[in-house]
């Protein structure tokens, strides 16, 4: 009796786990560019004595969702949206690469491109890229970033830098908990000139909100079945107990 215990107890850990992930993809929906997390759950035959009918379960595999999201027209121009499949590069606090599809970026005091949370965007060169003040700035689809000195005579254009953008195989990244794509092998990628983006757009999170309601529920409801099959492990156990005791 222990073991359809442990078994619904597993399976309910479980599923609490994916319930878990569902309400982060939930709370990401306004997210820009967020990518959904996703839970493969495995069934691992239970061995031991007696026939083999029972199984455990175990979660497999914590993997994301790296399909993307609709692009929505922003107007803001230093709004990108990467057009297929890429990713931006930016620089972390311990000097590390990190990769995004949020194209949310601001131009900071000292005219550096940064993230709304003052992360340095990164160019081709690996440094950051360094805009002059008082400039009309564009960026092309190639990542290539171009200004205009400001005023009713503009004395010509100036490139200024292009954004490292990468497109590493989706097998060979992982997301962390702060949402940002690393390489699994903890190299940096390489810059990849295919990639293209939009400026003036804003890539949207691709968590379909009707699914993941429907998902929750589903797994409430399976939850649900499981903290019943213990409850009646635990209810035949006892009644066990008092048999066992009356025949002695």
């Amino acid at each position: 009796m222990d073991r359809v215990i442990y078994v619904g107890m597993t399976a309910a850990k479980h599923t609490m786990s994916q319930l878990a992930s569902v309400a982060q993809n939930l709370s990401n929906i306004q997210t820009v560019a967020y990518k959904a997390d996703v839970h493969v759950f495995k069934a691992i035959p239970a061995s031991g004595p007696g026939n083999p009918t029972r199984e455990y379960v175990v979660n497999a595999k914590v993997g994301t969702d790296f399909s993307p999201g609709t692009i929505e027209h922003t107007g803001n121009p230093t709004d990108l949206a990467i057009v297929g499949p890429g990713w931006f590069t930016v620089k972390m606090a311990d000097g590390s690469e990190a990769y995004t599809r949020n194209g949310n970026f601001k131009i900071s005091a000292n005219g550096v491109v940064q993230t709304t949370n003052g992360l340095s965007v990164v160019g081709v060169d690996g440094g950051p890229i360094t805009l002059p003040l008082h400039t009309e700035v564009s960026f092309g689809r190639d990542g290539t970033i171009t200004s205009v000195p400001s005023g009713n005579q503009p004395s010509g254009v100036t490139v200024l830098g292009k954004i490292k953008l990468v497109n590493p195989p989706e097998d060979q990244v992982v997301k962390g908990a702060d949402n940002f794509i690393r390489l699994k092998n903890g190299q940096n990628a390489s810059a990849d000139a295919s990639v293209r983006l939009m400026s003036g757009s804003l890539e949207a999170s691709n968590v379909n909100a009707i699914e993941a309601m429907i998902n929750m529920i589903d797994l409430g409801r399976q939850f649900d079945m499981q903290m019943k099959l213990l409850q009646t492990a635990d209810a035949n156990a006892s009644k066990a107990s008092v048999l066992l005791n009356i025949n002695g």
